[in-house]
């Protein structure tokens, strides 16, 4: 989602859960440095799925914006501030790769040193 790249995302890690799971396809992970950031980056992500007809995206927690879940069926996308992010590991509980100490691009160019990125779109 390059939503998330425009929207200064940090740390963002995309986690496959094909075969995995039934709770969709991929899990999208991505930090906000506040509140108001996180809760526009939930507005501008499902801004851009209602844009391209995804119907019955479900958010939880965007009027606080610690941790928000964005449910669109094959992505779920959780952002966080860092903090909250932390605390709860979700990587950690989906065997992921903890998310570098800069920001990855989903989409985009790879940083020199991670090799390439997943690139996917929502169909």
């Amino acid at each position: 989602m390059t939503s998330l790249d425009d929207d200064k995302a940090e740390d963002i890690v995309a986690i496959d859960l094909a075969g995995k799971s039934a709770i969709g396809d991929y899990m999208i992970i991505a930090t906000g440095r506040s509140s108001r950031q996180v809760s526009a980056m939930a507005d501008h992500i499902c801004r851009k799925l209602k844009d391209q007809g995804v119907d019955g995206v479900t958010v939880e927690g965007q009027s606080r914006g610690d941790w928000v879940l964005i449910d669109a069926g094959d992505i779920i996308v959780h952002l966080f501030r860092p903090e909250v992010r932390e605390f709860y590991g979700l990587e950690k509980m989906w065997g992921a790769t903890p998310p570098p100490s800069r920001t990855v691009r989903i989409g985009g160019e790879a940083g020199a040193d991670t090799g390439a990125e997943p690139t996917f779109a929502h169909a």
